[in-house]
């Protein structure tokens, strides 16, 4: 397993196209809120305070598209759509979890490691900043 471990690291012409899918802007805070239950459109986009319109339809849609998230019209008047996480996206949910983990335990220390860089940069942004 530790042999496969390291040469994943090195097979990048594979897993770039998969993890370029997983992890962009929106992707896994998306799939994050729907591991829990089920959700709304508007539902989704009240949680992930920020998202557009148009970029939550994209990523739905491309999460969709890539077998991670079911879009299911309910018999409803009006009609209404939820969107639910597929067994293949429950698979990601330890390794999401491990990554939420990690940044509990190192978010301060990466705030700290960019506070001492803004510091020391200071005197760069300011000559930046005045030419």
């Amino acid at each position: 397993m530790q042999d496969r471990d390291n040469n994943c690291l090195k097979d990048i012409g594979k897993t770039r196209p998969v993890l370029e899918n997983i992890t962009n802007k929106w992707s896994i805070l998306i799939l994050t809120v729907l591991c829990t239950e089920p959700c709304r459109f508007n539902e989704i986009r009240r949680r992930l305070n920020g998202i557009t319109h148009k970029a939550l339809a994209d990523a739905l849609k491309r999460l969709e598209r890539n077998g991670l998230v079911n879009r299911q019209v309910l018999p409803t008047s009006p009609v209404r759509v939820e969107y639910s996480i597929t067994p293949l996206a429950q698979s990601l949910q330890q390794p999401f979890a491990a990554l939420t983990n990690w940044a509990l335990e190192f978010g301060p220390a990466m705030e700290l490691a960019q506070i001492e860089y803004d510091r020391a940069h200071a005197d760069e942004k300011l000559m930046r900043d005045s030419a």
